[in-house]
């Protein structure tokens, strides 16, 4: 693959929504799903009122499901 297509793969990759249930829960990114060569420092993830999160380093979006339910502590 050239550098434009890796850039294009990264950035579609960014962009997709990584949907949650309430067992996904906390949070964090990398996710299990991401391949290890894209890999970051592990981060935690505080969803917003709307259920959603972005991760500061690789700008993967994060939904909580419709109808998911959160456990608290």
């Amino acid at each position: 693959m050239n550098t434009a297509m890796n850039t294009a793969t990264n950035t579609a990759a960014a962009q997709a929504v990584v949907q949650l249930d309430g067992k996904d829960l906390p949070a964090h990114c990398p996710n299990p799903l991401m391949p290890t060569w894209s890999s970051h420092p592990r981060v935690f993830l505080n969803l917003d009122s709307h259920g959603s999160a972005k991760c500061p380093y690789c700008g993967t979006q994060y939904q909580l499901k419709p109808g998911a339910v959160v456990h608290g502590h």
